[in-house]
């Protein structure tokens, strides 16, 4: 399992935050899932309530 690190922003309330995670995943794709899956779930928030600025593994 490769690391990827993760940069981008989520709508909290009537702002965006901004949010930096590590992550693994077999490759991008995978862990941008994982991604929207944990910060989803976490926050309660569908997708388009997040935005990713920049992924790069680690």
């Amino acid at each position: 399992m490769k690391t990827f690190i993760i940069e981008g922003e989520f709508r909290a309330g009537n702002e965006w935050e901004k949010f930096k995670k590590q992550v693994q995943g077999q490759n991008e794709r995978s862990a941008i899932e994982k991604l929207y899956s944990l910060v989803g779930s976490k926050h309660g928030l569908k997708r388009n309530f997040i935005k990713i600025h920049s992924v790069r593994e680690e």
